[in-house]
């Protein structure tokens, strides 16, 4: 596990509850620091956790529970690709800014449901945000490997689809305030996912072209990877005259927390976390990533019009109930047709996200083996291919994207 950042320490985080709590007399008297996850398990930040016991001026006695996420320390090379992306200041600006103005507007309606964690402190100069430890108060995340059925996915889409609505919403009473995230995985400003996403379609391409039934389909990967990047950017572009919103940007299993009934073992609530992608676009990109990289299957293969509808049910209302009039509220078949038009990147979260979200081996799992396609990162990534979940879901769904037309040179979505 990665080491907790040296500058994390008594005085630091005793400084942060005093911020918090507005009491300069607050004293930390206990303090445990761990590492909260494990190589593989998340390539966003260095997630951090903290148990502090501590007093208040008035002598009175608290336990907080805290998760500190930081930025990846990784080679100079790394944070020079990464650079253009902003990821850390973003989801600062979000925390800080974007999410509690979107919770005042679902306050308006009387929705008054928790979409998202609250963040204690915010550290700009050292890239850091503190929040609540979510799983003091019962929130877990989900097993990555073993992915999530309809009773999960339909929760997630209950809060995506009102945090989707209420950011469209905000965008249209503040003049346009949204429209400046514009730097998602694909975007004009930067290539430097390419050694990720190219160099995850050269080793998928490499993997089936050893295999007789896909050799075929391999072939159009390598064709498809020169003009990859360029597909996956007008992808990400938001579309004129459609409900565009603040795409969260990188939903999966583990950018989310559920809570279950202790009873019977189900899930009751989930809240969305890690905001470091977020993106104005279309709310398709969201589902498209969440159903091809979470999902089990057969929910993922056979029953996504089901769940896109469900979606969809819930973005209109709330999109009614707040009065958006910026652009017509999409009736189910023009929903459907936008999903169509981004159905790239659900080629893209099959055959290059999901391998990484779902792979157990962690030999050189690192944001630097993704990121990089030298001689590392591309051990790194043929290794995804030789997991059997992800050859059979090539198997079965290879074939479909071929026959929606995503793997021609010429296509974009």
């Amino acid at each position: 596990m990665a080491a907790a950042p040296e500058w994390l320490t008594h005085d630091y985080i005793e400084h942060a509850l005093r911020c918090h709590y507005k009491d300069e007399g607050l004293t930390i008297t206990q303090l445990q620091i761990n590492p909260a996850l494990g190589p593989g398990e998340n390539y966003g930040g260095v997630l951090t956790r903290a148990r502090v016991e501590f007093t208040l001026s008035n002598q009175e006695k608290n336990v907080q529970n805290l998760i500190v996420k930081t930025e990846i320390d990784d080679d100079e090379l790394t944070q020079e690709l990464m650079a253009p992306y902003d990821i850390y200041n973003r989801e600062m600006t979000i925390y800080q800014e974007v999410l509690p103005k979107c919770r005042e507007l679902l306050n308006e309606i009387g929705d008054t449901e928790r979409i998202f964690p609250t963040a204690i402190y915010v550290d700009r100069e050292r890239m850091a945000i503190i929040f609540e430890d979510l799983s003091v108060v019962g929130y877990v995340m989900a097993d990555r490997v073993r992915r999530l059925n309809e009773e999960h996915t339909h929760l997630i889409l209950r809060k995506l689809a009102k945090f989707h609505a209420a950011t469209a919403v905000l965008n249209e009473r503040q003049n346009g305030c949204l429209e400046s995230y514009d730097r998602g995985f694909f975007n004009r400003y930067t290539n430097a996912y390419s050694g990720y996403f190219v160099g995850g379609l050269l080793a998928a391409a490499r993997w089936m072209s050893k295999v007789p039934t896909l050799a075929h389909y391999g072939e159009k990967l390598f064709a498809l990877a020169p003009h990859y990047m360029d597909i996956g950017r007008e992808c990400f572009a938001p579309t004129p005259g459609q409900v565009n919103v603040l795409a969260h940007g990188d939903v999966w299993t583990n950018n989310v927390m559920f809570k279950y009934d202790p009873s019977t073992g189900r899930p009751v609530d989930v809240l969305l976390i890690d905001f470091q992608y977020s993106f104005w676009g279309s709310p398709c990109i969201d589902l498209h990533h969440l159903f091809n990289t979470s999902l089990k299957e057969p929910l993922r293969r056979d029953q996504q019009n089901g769940l896109f509808q469900f979606y969809h049910k819930i973005f209109t209302e709330t999109l009614e109930k707040l009065n958006y009039r910026q652009n017509q509220i999409p009736s189910l078949h023009q929903f459907k047709l936008e999903v169509e038009q981004k159905r790239f990147f659900a080629l893209h979260s099959t055959v290059v996200v999901q391998p990484v979200m779902i792979s157990q081996d962690p030999t050189d799992a690192c944001f630097n083996a993704l990121m990089n396609d030298d001689e590392r990162g591309i051990r790194f990534k043929n290794r995804l291919y030789n997991n059997p979940t992800v050859q059979q879901n090539l198997h079965s769904l290879v074939p479909f994207f071929d026959r929606k037309g995503l793997l021609e040179v010429k296509k974009t979505c």
